[in-house]
């Protein structure tokens, strides 16, 4: 599954127009070097600032996108590919939701980036394969359940990720319970829709009411 489909298929689930191709933001590793992050992830969106301009590069692993383009998950989804899989919706998560922000004129916490895109994990997966209460537990599961943070994180990047991680799993037991279990896929979306559409603090109040 390209980049390009992904980006189409989130934006097609929001209804939301970024008028950006996300292929277009795509660097190599060479490329990364030259932002000096402090970090190398497989992932990373590297953004920058001047004279009020604001500048976005994505970073995905060349080979997990060697991977997805031989194993396409909108075929099959499995072991063999689900870990790249996650990883490029990820990556298009972060550039969708930046872009957007931006093109509002509303600041983004990396936490509120980290919490849409492990939403969006979720919810992609889910209807790939096929929204059905067992495959959303067993994705819950995979997902959040058992989370492992690389080594490197600093203290402040692991409280992040925990946070995004813990919030996502609450948020995604409620979809499961209140559409996925009734059956009523179209009213999930439209209560993604909404969520999307909120900021970080009203996204966290409502997963605190939800829960």
């Amino acid at each position: 599954m390209t980049l390009h489909r992904l980006q189409r298929g989130l934006e097609e689930m929001y209804r939301i127009e970024t008028g950006t191709d996300v292929g277009d933001f795509v660097i190599d590793g060479d490329a990364r070097d030259t932002f000096s992050p402090t970090r190398r992830p497989r992932e990373q969106l590297l953004v920058s600032e001047a004279g009020g301009e604001m500048a976005l590069a994505l970073f995905i692993d060349p080979g997990a996108l060697a991977n997805l383009a031989a194993n396409d998950p909108s075929r099959r989804l499995g072991d063999h590919n689900l870990g790249d899989f996650l990883l490029a919706i990820e990556g298009v998560s972060h550039f969708i939701y930046a872009v957007c922000c931006a093109r509002a004129e509303r600041p983004v916490s990396q936490l509120e980036l980290e919490l849409q895109a492990e939403v969006d994990k979720y919810v992609t997966c889910l209807l790939v394969t096929a929204p059905e209460v067992g495959m959303s537990e067993a994705l819950r599961v995979r997902l959040f359940g058992d989370a492992h943070y690389d080594d490197d994180l600093d203290r402040d990047e692991r409280e992040r990720y925990t946070a995004a991680n813990d919030n996502a799993l609450r948020y995604t037991t409620y979809l499961e319970k209140e559409f996925v279990a009734r059956r009523k896929i179209t009213d999930m979306l439209a209560e993604l829709r909404r969520f999307y559409r909120l900021g970080l603090a009203a996204k966290l109040s409502m997963i605190a009411s939800a829960a």
